[in-house]
């Protein structure tokens, strides 16, 4: 499931102390790179849910009889039977699941908690940073304990940069377990689901996805999520 941007805690910029030595010029920092890939649930679960488009590409054209044939809606199986193939849209179980909202809020919270402390103490180091530079332009303050408090503010720095790390890593893990969650609890109740319907295939569409077309006539979403809804409210009684 394609799921919202969620909020990690702020990448915060490095408090520059300028210490009365030689002026060093900052060059301008390069722009991160995005990343090359970006993991969540709707990709998790559309690849798989791609497996079974998969099979049913390949058992298509193993049954083929003529190349001037258009791909039919169903095809053959080996008892002659029609194989039975519907959707459901992952962008609608992203939003309408309940589980998912439940799961979303808990990970928002948490980045929201941990972005403001991380955002708190860089303010208060950005004042004693400032405090120092005033001091040092008005010589008000001794060479030696100059020194001193320079290596102090670079040690909260730093401090706080690896705090900003790990609490960005903290949010990125609880995104993956939310994330493998979510996946087999749509799994496992799609398996519970199709005990009464007997689909040979269950796949998944979403906008910009691996499936370009798909005929409404196809599309269970809705009594998918209405079961999945029904089935997490009676889990919470």
């Amino acid at each position: 499931m394609q799921e919202e941007n969620l909020e990690k805690p702020e990448v915060t910029q490095e408090v520059n102390v300028h210490y009365p030595e030689k002026e060093i010029v900052n060059q301008p920092a390069a722009p991160a790179k995005p990343p090359f890939f970006t993991f969540n649930f709707n990709t998790l679960l559309g690849f798989i849910l791609l497996a079974g488009l998969v099979v049913l590409y390949v058992l298509f054209f193993n049954s083929k009889k003529s190349p001037e044939v258009l791909a039919p809606l169903t095809v053959q199986k080996s008892s002659g039977k029609a194989l039975s193939a519907v959707y459901v849209n992952i962008d609608s179980l992203n939003y309408n699941y309940e589980f998912v909202k439940v799961l979303r809020r808990d990970l928002e919270g948490t980045g929201k908690r941990l972005q403001t402390e991380v955002l708190s103490e860089q303010a208060a180091l950005e004042k004693e940073a400032n405090d120092f530079q005033r001091q040092i332009s008005t010589n008000s303050i001794p060479e030696d304990k100059a020194k001193v408090i320079y290596e102090q503010l670079m040690e909260k720095q730093q401090l706080l940069m690896q705090k900003k790390e790990r609490y960005t890593q903290q949010v990125a893990e609880q995104e993956m377990n939310m994330n493998v969650r979510l996946v087999d609890s749509v799994t496992a109740f799609l398996k519970r689901f199709n005990q009464q319907y007997q689909f040979d295939f269950i796949m998944g569409y979403k906008t910009g996805g691996e499936i370009l077309v798909a005929n409404d006539t196809l599309d269970i979403t809705r009594s998918v999520l209405d079961a999945l809804n029904k089935e997490y409210q009676s889990r919470k009684k």
